[in-house]
């Protein structure tokens, strides 16, 4: 039987072509973030493929998503070849991941130990440049029921209201509550202000029979933990 003279092989696909079709035949798991970047993207320049220009665009970032998603628009528009549409392309996907893992898994997560509370919350915070205070609320076996954004900007006393903390609480039917808030500088040390909003928000606490069992410090790539470091008072 005769080739087909209109079939192409994969090998002779253009290089703009391949990602889309690596995975329509292969899946999304099978490319690189590059080659996913480059479905985005659609196109390149005159002088560049897609393919080339989101592998400058991962090499400009260190080859971190993390990184990536910190970008701004005007960094992104840096590479020849990207304009603001392009840019407003990669900065919505990288907000769409990082809005998914904000998502409760299905099963409900117990917490064990303070990394477990740095897995569920650094997806959310931890490469933000502004910070946000979050609350886990929780049963008597320790198992997450909901968690909660209380505040988002400079982490003061006066943006974190310990009645919309208690009445989250109460309403969920909580025994315990875990405090964190992520440092954009990178810096593990707890300020004067983190230990203040800290023993606030215990004291209310045992008012109401709520228990704060931590408070986390939440970075990139790192965490401080109160309880661990016998600093929950």
């Amino acid at each position: 039987m005769a080739e087909n003279p209109a079939y192409v092989s994969i090998k002779d696909w253009s290089e703009d072509d391949q990602p889309r079709e690596k995975l329509l035949f292969k899946g999304s798991s099978n490319l690189s973030d590059a080659e996913l970047i480059a479905i985005l993207l659609g196109t390149g320049s005159v002088a560049i493929s897609a393919v080339q220009l989101s592998r400058n665009v991962m090499q400009d970032a260190n080859q971190s998503l993390q990184q990536l998603g910190k970008k701004t628009l005007k960094e992104l528009m840096k590479h020849k070849g990207i304009g603001q549409a392009k840019a407003v392309t990669i900065v919505a996907a990288m907000e769409l991941g990082r809005r998914r893992a904000m998502e409760m898994p299905e099963r409900i997560v117990k917490i064990t130990c303070s990394h477990d509370v740095f897995k569920i919350l650094q997806p959310i915070m931890g490469e933000l440049m502004h910070e946000e205070f979050w609350i886990l609320l929780m049963d008597n076996n320790h198992k997450v029921l909901e968690k909660h954004q209380i505040s988002k900007g400079g982490i003061t006393a006066t943006h974190v209201d310990s009645r919309l903390i208690f009445k989250k609480a109460i309403e969920a039917g909580a025994v315990a509550i875990i405090m964190a808030h992520n440092h954009p500088s990178g810096t593990l040390k707890p300020s004067t202000a983190d230990r203040d909003i800290t023993s606030r928000i215990i004291t209310a606490g045992v008012t109401l029979d709520i228990k704060v069992l931590d408070h986390i410090i939440i970075t990139q790539q790192d965490y401080y933990s109160f309880a661990d470091n016998d600093i929950l008072s």
